[in-house]
């Protein structure tokens, strides 16, 4: 037999933000079709028409385009399996459950909500399947004439998918291996309902991937239950050569305690959830994102891949291609990954480091101008090298580096009680008179002639350079000194020390 082409899809519901679990399923199906040289196929499954919300496929959209996954067809992407909409395909589904029904391998159920909650109540776990379904409303207990009938009078009603019992269903798993489910304890799951002529997730899933050609289907631990009924309608159309092959990836876990992350967790914690800022149309309530709280798109993607993957080596930064390369879906763990958002922030400050300082200069100069300096890129660039090392996120730059752009107006008052003697402000007069009579104004120019000052006065290393660090930056940080003073230059220096002696002394 030929081999056939992986082709795997991400097939998300347009019902609010993108939750990073499901970015992180996107993720893997990338890695694994690039690793195979495959398609990745962007589908949107909008079959529950009560639940969709404005915006949201477009908030996906604009999601992976800032990630920089690429789709190779789908939903506004063309290709030649669309249309790629679920609501847009409803002629097809009606076709293969209308073939379901002709092979006697599902039937038409005119059970009420009151009919179900009253059966529930009669029967303790009550569920629709071999045992209860003679019992209901359904053209298996009506003649033909009246299922007829009651669809001619516009009754409405679902189908639903004869379950044998007594099976035993086989589900291989390309990360937990075979699995066995009984098909005793599958329900006659509705595959379609003619309230909106729409399928359910069950039969619009199996009809599309065996349509779209879908090799792999690899999506989250919680559709670990569908797997069978989905294994039963793939056998029921006699599509069992074209079965793809599964994997049930590892469930995000709350970072702390028991459970699946959610949205609560990082509004608790102060972390984002969603990958972009998300302004709910209903509520008007935002959400903070990745993308807005500062993170780099290739640290969000970096620390992902690792979130129930395990590459086996000590590696733990790398590009995309690099994951590409390294990508064993059989790696994956079966037990849930718990969501460090301390390690995530620990990615972003890496890419930081790893970054060109250009790049973050370019990022961290709308905030210079934004605190009304007017400053040259290559000044600003100069800054970034000096203190990009210091920050997780861009943004936390300003903070501390304002004093380069910025004198001090005051001086802080815990350093000047540790750091300001007596005699600092002699010193300072002292060393401005070193400086003043330096014409290469460079880290290399300055250095030396201080440090012999220094020694030659016998004054104390620390003391000068803690006095001197005070009154050019007014608190006890920054890089080295000579590199401060570099930067500001001779005149900014020397007015920065005269200020400090007539305020402190």
């Amino acid at each position: 037999m030929t081999e056939r082409r992986v082709r795997v899809r991400f097939a998300p519901s347009p019902t609010g933000p993108l939750h990073i679990g499901g970015v992180r399923t996107a993720l893997y199906n990338y890695l694994f079709a690039r690793q195979h040289g495959g398609d990745f196929v962007f589908r949107i499954e909008d079959t529950d028409s009560n639940r969709f919300v404005p915006g949201a496929e477009e908030y996906i959209i604009e999601s992976f385009r800032w990630l920089g996954l690429k789709f190779d067809e789908g939903v506004s992407f063309g290709g030649k399996h669309g249309p790629y909409r679920q609501s847009e395909r409803r002629a097809i589904y009606k076709k293969y459950v209308d073939q379901l029904l002709v092979d006697g391998k599902a039937y038409i159920a005119f059970d009420t909500p009151e009919e179900l909650e009253a059966k529930r109540n009669e029967i303790q776990n009550f569920q629709y399947d071999a045992r209860t379904r003679l019992q209901m409303s359904n053209s298996l207990t009506l003649d033909a004439a009246e299922v007829q009938r009651r669809i001619n009078d516009g009754e409405q009603y679902v189908v639903r998918f004869m379950v044998m019992p007594g099976q035993e269903v086989h589900v291989h798993d390309l990360i937990r291996g075979e699995v066995f489910i009984k098909s005793d304890i599958i329900d006659d799951k509705v595959l379609y309902k003619s309230a909106d002529e729409l399928p359910t997730y069950h039969l619009a899933n199996i009809v599309d991937d065996h349509l779209m050609e879908i090799t792999h289907v690899i999506r989250g631990e919680e559709w670990l239950p569908s797997s069978p009924l989905h294994v039963l309608l793939y056998e029921a159309f006699g599509w069992q050569d074209t079965m793809p092959a599964f994997a049930h990836l590892p469930l995000l876990l709350k970072p702390e305690g028991k459970g699946k992350l959610s949205k609560r967790d990082g509004d608790r914690l102060g972390f984002p959830v969603f990958p972009l800022e998300w302004h709910d149309p209903k509520t008007g309530e935002v959400s903070n994102g990745f993308r807005e709280s500062g993170y780099f798109p290739e640290a969000v993607i970096n620390f992902l891949a690792l979130l129930g993957w395990n590459p086996g080596t000590e590696q733990e930064l790398f590009t995309l291609d690099e994951l590409v390369k390294a990508f064993d879906i059989s790696r994956c763990s079966k037990a849930g990954a718990k969501f460090d958002y301390q390690k995530g922030i620990w990615f972003n400050h890496e890419y930081i480091l790893r970054k060109d300082s250009l790049e973050i200069a370019k990022l961290f100069a709308p905030i210079v101008a934004n605190n009304g300096i007017d400053e040259s890129m290559e000044r600003i660039t100069q800054v970034v090298a000096m203190m990009k090392d210091r920050v997780n996120f861009v943004k936390e730059l300003w903070p501390l580096c304002s004093f380069f752009f910025i004198p001090p107006t005051e001086y802080d008052e815990k350093t000047v009680k540790k750091r300001w003697k007596e005699y600092s402000a002699q010193q300072m007069s002292e060393l401005a008179e070193v400086l003043s009579g330096i014409d290469d104004f460079t880290v290399e120019g300055q250095e030396p002639v201080v440090m012999q000052w220094v020694e030659s006065k016998g004054y104390k290393l620390g003391d000068v350079m803690n006095a001197f660090r005070l009154a050019l930056v007014g608190i006890g940080k920054g890089p080295g000194m000579f590199d401060i003073s570099a930067f500001l230059g001779k005149e900014e220096t020397l007015r920065r020390l005269q200020r400090a002696i007539e305020v402190l002394k």
